[in-house]
C-alpha cells in the first residue's frame, strides 16, 4: 500500500512528478490519502483513471470528500458524524466502513452474476421474437400483415422485460452470503 499526506501530494502534483507517483501506485494494491484538500484528493483520482485507466473506488464520510467520490468509478459514501454530503454525492451508501466488506463481496458478486445472466435473457427474448416474426413472414408470404396484435405485442414486452428482471433481482444467489464472505476468492470467478 502507498499512503500520502497533504504536504507530500502537493510537492508531486506542483513538481510535475506525477508519472513517478503513478509507477509507484501501479506497484500497489491500494492508496491513501489523508490529510489531503479535496481537490488534491479528486486530482489523484482523475490521475489515475486517466493515465493508468484503472477502475478506481473512492470511500469517503464527509463533504470534503465529494469531489473525489464524484470523480471515481464506484463512489461510496459512509453515513456518520461528519454529515450526509458525501452520501449524497456516492453510487453506494453504508453506515460504517466494516459493511464494505460485505458490499463488495456479496453484493458486488450477486449483482455481477445476475447482470450477466440478464444480458444473456435479453437476447435470448429478442432472437425468440425476432425469429418468430421472421418465419411468419414465409408463412404470409412477406405480405407484411402482422402476426402479434399491438395490444398483444406490449404486453410481450412489458411481461418479459419486467418479470424477469425482477425475479432475478430478488430471488438470484448462486452462492450463499457465508460463503461469500469466507472465501473471497470467489470474486475473481466473474471478473
Amino acid at each position: 500500500g502507498l499512503v500520502l499526506d497533504g504536504r507530500t501530494l502537493s510537492l508531486i502534483l506542483q513538481g510535475g512528478l506525477e508519472e513517478k507517483l503513478l509507477a509507484l501506485a501501479g506497484l500497489c494494491r491500494s492508496v491513501l490519502c489523508c490529510r489531503c484538500t479535496p481537490l488534491q484528493k479528486s486530482v489523484v483520482v482523475r490521475l489515475v483513471r486517466r493515465r493508468l485507466r484503472a477502475m478506481t473506488l473512492a470511500i469517503g464520510d464527509g463533504a470534503n470528500d465529494v469531489s473525489m467520490i464524484q470523480a471515481a468509478d464506484v463512489g461510496i459514501g459512509i453515513s456518520g458524524q461528519e454529515g450526509m454530503q458525501a452520501v449524497m454525492a456516492s453510487d453506494f451508501a453504508i453506515s460504517r466502513f466494516k459493511h464494505l466488506k460485505k458490499l463488495l463481496l456479496v453484493h458486488g458478486h450477486w449483482c455481477y452474476a445476475r447482470l450477466a445472466k440478464m444480458v444473456i435473457y435479453f437476447f435470448y427474448k429478442n432472437v425468440s421474437y425476432v425469429n418468430l416474426l421472421f418465419w411468419y413472414q414465409f408463412f404470409c408470404g412477406f405480405s407484411g400483415s402482422t402476426m402479434i396484435d399491438y395490444w398483444q405485442m406490449i404486453f410481450f414486452n412489458l411481461f418479459f422485460t419486467s418479470v424477469p428482471p425482477i425475479l432475478f433481482g430478488v430471488l438470484d444467489k448462486d452462492v450463499s452470503a457465508e460463503t461469500l464472505l469466507r472465501l473471497p476468492e470467489l470474486y475473481k470467478n466473474g471478473q
